[in-house]
C-alpha cells in the first residue's frame, strides 16, 4: 500500500510541477509513479536494503523522496508545492478530460481548486467563456463528472487485491491459522470492489482479531467481536474478516464469494433434494451431509466444481448439472504477451528489461508495441524514430537467447479508420495492433464506420482495448457491436483484452458475446513497466469471468503460430 500512496503523490508533484510549467520534472516523477504503482515488492523493503535506485526511473534524487516519506510520512517538496498552488489536483484530475494545463487556466481564470469549484462553474455556465474551452468542454465535464458520481466508490480489482494480499500476510504472521481466503466479489475477481472481505479457518479467534487490529495501515477499528472485525485502512478501504472452525470452511467459503444468486439457486437445489443449505455446511435434518470443501457440497447437489469466476447465475448451474463447466483458462496456458511499451513511448524500461521481465513471468516470447504517430503526449514514434525502433528491437531480439522478441506497434486508429503508421514501417513489423485514443465523443455511426474501415487493414491485427472505456473514470464509446464483431470475424482481426486494471477492457459481457461469436481473444498486459507484466494474471481472472478457454486466446499459441497467423491475415 505504501508502494501506490507513494505513487499517488510523486502523480500529484508531477501535476503541480507541470502547472507551474516547469519542463522536465513532472515525466520524471510520472515515471517513477508508474514503477511504484506496478511494483509487487514493497518500497519499504527495497529502501531497508538500499536498492531503491534498482528500479527503472528511480534516481538518486527520486530515492531521497522516497526515503524521506518513509521516514517521515511527508515529502517536503510536494507541502511546499501544494502551498503555492492551493488545488486538490487528485480530484480533478480525477475527471476525464481534466489535465494540468486546463487546471492551471480554470484556477487563474475562476478560481477552480476542487472538485465542488469545477461543478458549480460548469453548471453556471463559466466554464464555457474561458478562452480555448467553450462550451463543448464544459459539457464534457459535466457529463464526466455525473459518470464519476455515478460509478461510486468502488476500488479497482487490482488494488483491492493488493490489499487483501498484505492484510493476509499479516495475519498469517501474527495468529494461528489453518486456512485463509478472500471471498465476496473479489474472490470472483470482479472489475470493481466494495469491501475487502477475508475468511480465516481458526482455533484461535481472538489471536486473528488482534492481528487485525495492530496492521500496520489500520486507520480505526469499525467494529470487533468474538468472529467477526471489520477496520478501515488509511486509503479509506474496509476490510471485514471472519473466523470460523476449519471443519466447516468449505461452506463458509461457498456462501460467503456468493454471488447472491448463485447462493439462491443452489439453496433451491439442495431444498428439492430434501437438504438445508446455509454458510455451516449441507445439512439433511440435523445431519451433516458436506461442510469441508466446496467441491464436497457441489458434488453432494449433483454439481461438478464451479469456478469462483462464474458464480454470478448465467448458466454455470445448468452446465454444472450436465458435467458442461469448460476449462477455463490459467496463467499457466499462456505462452506471449502481445502488448507492453518501452521507454521508445511512455514506458519506464527498455526492450530488454520488459523481454526480461516477460521470460521471468514464464512466457516464451512477447511482442514490443509503442505507441506511434499522432500520439505525441505518449511519445508516438514516426518516420525514421519508427524504423529505427523497429531495427533496434530485431538486434535485441537476435542477442536474446531462449526467449523470442518481435516487433509490433501500437497504432492509432485515425477519424478516417486509418493506421498512423507509413506502409514501409507497417511492411516491417510482425503484428499491429489498432487503437482509439481520441474521438471518444464520435456518434454511434461514425464510432462503428471508423472502426469497422480499420478493421478492413490487412496489416491490422488486433483491435486494441476496443471500448475505449477507463473504469470509474471514463465510460464505453458507442458502437455498433454487432456489426463490429461480425467485421472483426470476417477479417480474422482479433480482439484485445486489456489488463490494465483501469480498463479490463473488453467487458465481461461483451467478452461473453465475443466468444459465443467464435472470435480471437488477445489477454495483454499493456505494461508500461517491467512488474506490469503480471496485469496478464489479472486478465486471467477477467477471461475466466468470461467462460473463455485457451482455445479463445492467440496466447496459448507459439510465436511461430503467430507469426503464421498475422501473415495470413495479410494474405499473399
Amino acid at each position: 500500500m505504501k508502494n501506490k500512496l507513494i505513487a499517488r503523490l510523486f502523480e500529484e508533484m508531477a501535476d503541480l510541477l507541470e502547472i507551474k510549467e516547469v519542463q522536465w520534472k513532472p515525466r520524471a516523477y510520472r515515471v517513477a509513479a508508474q514503477t511504484l504503482e506496478s511494483m509487487s515488492e514493497d518500497i519499504s523493503e527495497l529502501a531497508r536494503q538500499d536498492k531503491l535506485m534498482d528500479l527503472p526511473g528511480i534516481g538518486e534524487h527520486m530515492a531521497d523522496k522516497i526515503k524521506e516519506f518513509l521516514k517521515t510520512g511527508k515529502i517536503k517538496e510536494l507541502e511546499d508545492l501544494r502551498k503555492k498552488t492551493p488545488i486538490k489536483v487528485e480530484e480533478l484530475r480525477g475527471v476525464e478530460g481534466i489535465g494540468p494545463k486546463t487546471i492551471k487556466k480554470l484556477y487563474q481564470k475562476l478560481k477552480v481548486k476542487s472538485l465542488h469549484d469545477l461543478e458549480m462553474a460548469a453548471r453556471k455556465g463559466l466554464i464555457q467563456k474561458v478562452e480555448g474551452l467553450g462550451k463543448k468542454t464544459q459539457d464534457n465535464i459535466l457529463d464526466a463528472i455525473g459518470f464519476r458520481k455515478s460509478s461510486g466508490d468502488r476500488v479497482l480489482y487490482a488494488h483491492a487485491l493488493s490489499v487483501a494480499d498484505e492484510v493476509m500476510a499479516h495475519l498469517s504472521q501474527h495468529a494461528d491459522i489453518d486456512e485463509i481466503s478472500v471471498a465476496g466479489s473479489l474472490r470472483r475477481a470482479k472489475s470493481t470492489i466494495g469491501d475487502v472481505d477475508i475468511l480465516v479457518a481458526s482455533k484461535r479467534s481472538s489471536a486473528v482479531m488482534e492481528a487485525l487490529s495492530g496492521f500496520k495501515d489500520v486507520k480505526k477499528v469499525l467494529a470487533k467481536g468474538d468472529t467477526k472485525s471489520s477496520v478501515m485502512l488509511d486509503n479509506k478501504m474496509q476490510v471485514d474478516v471472519r473466523v470460523l472452525p476449519k471443519e466447516q470452511w468449505g461452506a463458509a467459503l461457498l456462501y460467503f464469494t456468493g454471488s447472491k444468486m448463485h447462493n439462491i439457486a443452489l439453496r433451491k437445489i439442495a431444498i428439492e433434494k430434501g437438504l438445508k443449505l446455509n454458510e455451516y455446511g449441507l445439512f439433511r435434518t440435523d445431519r451433516v451431509v458436506a461442510q469441508k470443501t466446496e467441491s464436497d457440497i457441489y458434488k453432494s447437489l449433483g454439481l461438478s466444481y464451479i469456478p469462483p469466476e462464474i458464480r454470478e447465475d448465467t448458466g454455470e448451474i445448468q452446465a454444472a448439472q450436465k458435467g458442461k463447466i469448460p476449462p477455463l483458462i490459467q496463467v499457466k496456458d499462456l505462452k506471449g504477451d502481445f502488448h507492453m511499451h518501452t521507454t521508445a513511448s511512455d514506458g519506464t524500461a527498455s526492450i530488454e528489461q520488459m523481454a526480461r521481465s516477460a521470460k521471468a513471468f514464464g512466457l516464451s516470447y512477447c511482442v514490443i508495441t509503442d505507441h506511434t504517430g499522432q500520439l505525441q503526449i505518449a511519445g508516438g514514434l514516426r518516420g525514421k524514430d519508427l524504423m529505427d525502433h523497429i531495427k533496434k528491437i530485431r538486434r535485441v531480439a537476435e542477442k536474446t537467447k531462449g526467449f523470442t522478441i518481435l516487433a509490433g506497434a501500437e497504432a492509432n486508429i485515425t477519424e478516417q479508420g486509418e493506421l498512423d503508421i507509413d506502409t514501409a514501417a507497417l511492411n516491417r513489423l510482425d503484428l499491429t495492433i489498432g487503437s482509439v485514443h481520441s474521438g471518444f465523443k464520435n456518434t454511434k455511426e461514425k464510432m462503428t464506420k471508423r472502426i469497422c474501415t480499420a478493421l478492413e487493414h490487412p496489416r491490422m491485427h488486433i483491435l486494441g482495448h476496443p471500448t475505449g472505456r477507463l473504469i470509474n473514470r471514463r465510460p464505453s464509446y458507442e458502437f455498433d457491436v454487432e456489426k463490429v464483431f461480425a467485421q472483426a470475424k470476417r477479417t480474422g482481426t482479433a480482439l484485445e483484452l486489456d489488463a490494465q486494471p483501469y480498463r479490463f477492457d473488453l467487458p465481461t459481457s461483451l467478452l461473453r458475446k465475443a466468444k459465443e461469436n467464435d472470435l480471437t481473444i488477445s489477454i495483454s498486459s499493456d505494461a508500461h513497466a517491467p512488474d506490469q507484466i503480471r496485469y496478464l494474471e489479472y486478465g486471467v481472472a477477467h477471461a475466466r469471468r468470461a467462460w473463455l478457454e485457451p482455445k479463445d486466446t492467440l496466447n496459448v499459441r507459439s510465436a511461430k503460430e503467430i507469426l503464421s497467423w498475422a501473415k495470413k491475415k495479410q494474405g499473399p
